[in-house]
């Protein structure tokens, strides 16, 4: 499963985006706030929005998409970070796309890999392999020379 969708009942009372930043912040349905009070299943009232967001952050996943939809509120959770629509966000190129794909599968790449999956020469995958590198997305390792290999820094839930 790549996603984890909660819904709610009941719209927000205000946009998600002055929502999250609002402080302090409100329970949107109080009886169900002090029943989980009540049985510790919550510290206090409100932060929710934040907490979830610090705990994705912390966990290396992609901050979770907050909708009103159909008169409620859904949070969906996105367990893979390497998506490649999260990866064209980011202004990859398809061929810096597939290597992270590739990665994923194979656990590193090396340049070699990389010339030989998207047809490129050595310079054009050295460029692109440390361009990913610098943008965080694969990490060096190994010695100079073809001791080097790229990696993934936080490997996907498969």
């Amino acid at each position: 499963m790549a996603e984890l969708d909660a819904a709610m009942e009941g719209p927000l009372p205000i946009s998600i985006v002055r929502y999250v930043s609002m402080t302090p912040s409100r329970p949107r349905n109080r009886l169900i706030a002090q029943v989980f009070y009540d049985v510790e299943f919550i510290e206090r009232y409100g932060g929710g929005i934040q907490k979830i967001m610090d705990a994705c952050e912390a966990a290396g996943l992609p901050q979770p998409v907050f909708e009103e939809r159909f008169g409620g509120f859904l949070v969906t959770f996105n367990k893979d970070i390497y998506t490649e629509e999260r990866l064209e966000a980011l202004g990859l190129n398809g061929r810096q796309s597939k290597a992270v794909m590739y990665v994923k599968e194979t656990q590193k790449i090396k340049n070699k890999d990389y010339q030989e999956i998207n047809a490129v020469s050595r310079q054009t995958a050295t460029i692109e392999l440390n361009n990913l590198a610098e943008k965080g997305i694969l990490i060096r390792t190994g010695r100079a020379g073809r001791g080097i290999a790229y990696e993934l820094p936080i490997m996907p839930n498969k």
